[in-house]
């Protein structure tokens, strides 16, 4: 089944493995800094932010471990494929997540990469982590949803 997107939007890569290691409390949506050659790799649909976080330095926020692969085309103007990207937030919106990471012991995980009228955006949640036994009813819960279809399809045939 797949999801519907918003019109306009031209999604890059999912962080699928988010959601089923975090619990999301609040999603943010967020500009990223890019080089040209960075972009247009992008524009090719690689990249990839399944093992990424964010973190602060210095009063602001970078988007540390996400992977796009070096452009082909571009020669020595290329760029560093695992550098840190910074986020653009407002001030307002920085200071209240950096106050939330340090008081709440919550982490930033993006969660989808994408393009908005030509425009890269991240979509990054504030997520608390998930226990073991919670990642353990979280199978057990899909196990049985997916069970109980092939058991229906079976009696409608």
């Amino acid at each position: 089944m797949r999801k519907k997107t918003e019109p306009g939007q031209k999604i890059i890569c999912l962080n699928r493995k988010a959601s089923f290691n975090y619990y999301f409390l609040e999603l943010i949506e967020a500009g990223i800094v890019l080089k040209g050659s960075e972009i247009k790799s992008l524009r090719e649909g690689k990249g990839s932010i399944s093992d990424s976080y964010a973190i602060d330095k210095n009063g602001e926020i970078f988007l540390i471990n996400s992977h796009i692969p070096l452009y082909k085309q571009s020669s020595y103007n290329n760029h560093n494929p695992k550098e840190d990207r910074k986020l653009l937030f407002n001030k307002k919106e920085i200071n209240k997540l950096i106050g939330r990471i340090n008081q709440e012991g919550l982490t930033l995980i993006p969660t989808k990469m994408y393009f908005v009228k030509g425009k890269a955006k991240v979509n990054i949640a504030v997520a608390k982590g998930k226990k073991l036994y919670d990642k353990r009813l979280v199978k057990k819960k899909r196990d049985w949803q997916r069970e109980k279809a092939r058991i229906f399809s079976r009696k409608n045939k």
